[in-house]
């Protein structure tokens, strides 16, 4: 709705705009006046913490951000990465939650979107999207419906934008009923020394408005986002960005070409808060002051309002600063996309933003405080408890290992999400060489043996039960879905899904995450750099489970030497090859998928992460594959070893990993160590990968395993077309296949 410029500021509107008592208190000293409702406007939306991280920036600075690979840490729009050969790499992860629950098409789709933006408003062309997603339980009468529209939303963001979508995560859970989780991923490429940055440095600098027209969709959507949910949340649809992907399409073309010139001092996407965050930050890193006309603005609703102008987060637009007399140079680029052209304002030596609109002063504010004068809060935080290791022993073993590996294979942990990626376009552009449903997508760096390889990961449980240690996991658990590929990990963005910062127990949570993600991102030489924080997932007081969202990127040095999941089964020779576990074997229960299934409960510390042991068995797997010796991997996680077996059957032979794929048999050769059997198979411990070899190769890769003090072992050989044990009834592909695939098809009617 319209804010009237002579609107009255009582507690009743200052509430409404999300500021506290003090924080309102804080605002009236810093102007020394009571506010225009359009200053109230900007500063709660500033203010907000979705865009001032004001419950997390006092931790978030503790994380390690630089290394000899990084061009860019946080602080711009997205984070930038040396790929060697005047190659660059930018990317980044932000959330879209609150807008996906209330709106599932269109929240999904303005979500990825504003991140593509974030990529391409760097100077980098988007090569490709990820997405981790998190819904309620299956039996929750809105997850179908919320399945449908979030996939379809990026399935029609991204197709059409012409963006592969190569890879991401899906998982149900109770805890998302109602708030679920919506994160997208882009990845860009760029040249390093055509990066593209916010700052707008320089007096009389004319401010360009490129795009689409502003409209009243998504204002409030940074106040509500920052906001937990209760049962009117639906009421909130007209905070929902609306998106056109066609016009991003023209967007992304019109801004390249234009990058190709040296018209540019500087370039916003107007993401969260729009013209506000956009035109405030871009002035402040400039240190300038900024001068808008707002009758200049393209609208394309009669009658706006400068708060609305102001506020509306409209999509497809940008902000740009450009060198003076180079405005008609750059009118014509983006005229011929078919794009609103307006210059909109100058920059100024006054320190000020001043918002003009119909012959009024809607807004006179000092840039610096406007940029970094949000409360920063080091909030009340408690420990969280630590769980009881569970002995394997306590958990109890199944009648039969294959049948209770059948039935895990065919629940919503582990079911195929084939229904879901076959909905994306992951071949467009025709870069794409590692699909979906392996460890890592990959895609070529265009006219280069160079590869980047990504992956997103989290195992919220894990986190729930220990957040140090469950955040630990997700960075490793990325790191080696990359080194799985054969790519050398380079650095990480995050988006830290949590509840709300009030209270002590979450914001404990929030801490112990981040101590977890510094140590392991240290440790392996894989720093943060960007990210999106998500705050106050709950509805009605119920939280959802801390969710640190890890999304990895790595350089492959040769596209045509990476690995997949895909068993070979026969040799070049002739013979049936060897599969081998590398990595320590401790069968650990506690939190795993097959201790749910056997108990119905997730109970006891997940599984610990040594640091040092999953280095070692990187490099050995990243040699084993560059080296040609391995002739597929895949790393052990949800379910254990026999599902990482299983997955890589199922995905191998003819045509493999479609529809049609044939799969290849194994015959497991039974363990015959002290620990149970069940928790051997079905254990989550870390740090391992099965690497399928020729039989010529085995002892040679035990013996490298043994010179680096890893644990090596045979678990069994290609052949036929069922998975066997000795003591066991054979469980014959087409069944397991059946069980894998149906359990989607039958959520999604088909």
């Amino acid at each position: 709705m319209a804010a009237p410029t002579a609107t009255k500021i009582t507690a009743e509107v200052v509430a409404e705009h999300g500021l506290k008592p003090d924080e309102y208190k804080r605002l009236l000293e810093i102007l020394g006046r009571e506010p225009r409702i359009c200053e109230l406007g900007i500063f709660s939306v500033m203010w907000s913490e979705h865009c001032s991280y004001k419950s997390s920036r006092v931790w978030l600075k503790t994380l390690p951000t630089s290394g000899p690979q990084v061009i860019q840490g946080p602080g711009e729009n997205a984070g930038v990465v040396d790929l060697g050969d005047d190659d660059a790499v930018v990317f980044k992860m932000e959330s879209h939650n609150h807008p996906s629950y209330i709106e599932p098409f269109q929240g999904a789709a303005t979500g990825v979107g504003g991140i593509m933006r974030d990529v391409f408003t760097m100077g980098a062309r988007p090569v490709a999207n990820m997405n981790a997603l998190r819904f309620g339980s299956p039996e929750h009468p809105k997850t179908r419906h919320l399945v449908n529209g979030v996939v379809a939303g990026i399935a029609h963001y991204g197709n059409c934008t012409g963006v592969p979508t190569i890879g991401g995560e899906t998982n149900f859970d109770a805890g998302y009923n109602n708030n679920i989780l919506v994160n997208a991923m882009c990845v860009g490429l760029a040249k390093k020394d055509k990066i593209f940055y916010s700052a707008a440095k320089g007096v009389g600098l004319p401010v360009v408005y490129v795009g689409s027209k502003t409209g009243r969709d998504g204002i409030h959507g940074a106040t509500m986002a920052s906001a937990e949910f209760d049962d009117k949340s639906e009421e909130k649809r007209p905070t929902v960005q609306v998106g056109d992907p066609f016009t991003e399409k023209l967007l992304i073309e019109a801004c390249l070409e234009l990058m190709a010139t040296d018209c540019i001092i500087a370039i916003q996407d107007m993401g969260a808060a729009g013209l506000t965050s956009s035109t405030s930050e871009m002035a402040d890193k400039g240190g300038v002051g900024i001068e808008l006309n707002l009758d200049l603005v393209p609208q394309r609703e009669e009658g706006m309002t400068a708060y609305e102008m102001m506020l509306s987060e409209s999509q497809e637009r940008m902000l740009m600063m450009l060198k003076p007399g180079r405005e008609a140079e750059a009118q014509a680029i983006i005229a011929k996309w078919g794009l609103d052209f307006a210059v909109i304002g100058i920059t100024t030596d006054t320190g000020r933003m001043v918002i003009k609109h119909l012959g009024q002063i809607e807004a006179d504010l000092p840039v610096p405080v406007l940029a970094n004068s949000a409360p920063m809060y080091e909030r009340p935080w408690v420990e969280p408890k630590k769980q009881q290791e569970i002995l394997p022993e306590w958990v109890p073993a199944p009648n039969a290992l294959l049948g209770t590996l059948k039935d895990m294979m065919g629940t919503h942990h582990l079911a195929s999400r084939r229904w879901i990626w076959e909905q994306y376009d992951h071949m467009v552009m025709g870069d794409t060489v590692g699909r979906p449903g392996g460890d890592a997508g990959v895609v070529r760096v265009h006219g280069t043996k160079k590869g980047i390889a990504i992956s997103c990961d989290v195992t919220p449980r894990y986190v729930l039960a220990d957040p140090e240690m469950g955040t630990k996991q997700a960075v490793v658990e990325t790191w080696r879905n990359l080194t799985a590929v054969g790519a050398d990990p380079l650095a990480i963005t995050d988006n830290m899904n949590f509840a709300n910062p009030e209270r002590p127990e979450i914001m404990g949570q929030f801490v112990a995450s981040v101590r977890g993600m510094a140590e392991a991102c240290k440790a392996l030489d894989y720093p943060v750099v960007s990210g999106n924080v998500s705050l106050y997932n709950e509805t009605n007081g119920i939280s959802i489970p801390p969710t640190p969202a890890i999304g990895g990127v790595g350089l492959v040095p040769d596209w045509t030497k990476i690995a997949d999941i895909k068993l070979k089964g026969v040799t070049p020779q002739g013979e049936n090859s060897m599969l081998i576990v590398i990595g320590a074997e401790r069968g650990h229960l506690g939190q795993s998928l097959y201790q749910n299934h056997a108990t119905g409960k997730f109970e006891g510390a997940p599984p610990p992460v040594d640091l040092e042991a999953e280095i070692k068995a990187g490099r050995l797997i990243r040699a084993l594959i560059r080296s040609g010796i391995a002739l597929s991997v895949h790393d052990c996680s949800d379910g254990g070893l026999l599902v990482t077996i299983a997955e890589m059957a199922l995905a191998g032979g003819a045509h493999g990993g479609s529809r049609n794929a044939t799969g290849v048999g194994v015959e497991l050769y039974p363990y015959e160590g002290k620990l149970p059997a069940h928790a051997i198979w079905f254990g989550e411990d870390q740090g391992r990968y099965v690497v399928e070899v020729t039989p010529q190769k085995a002892e040679e890769v035990l013996e490298r395993a043994r010179l680096l003090e890893l644990p090596a072992r045979i678990v069994g050989r290609t052949g036929g077309d069922s998975l066997t044990l000795k003591g066991e009834t054979a469980l014959p592909l087409t069944e397991l296949r059946a069980t894998h695939e149906g359990w989607m098809k039958g959520l999604m009617g088909g």
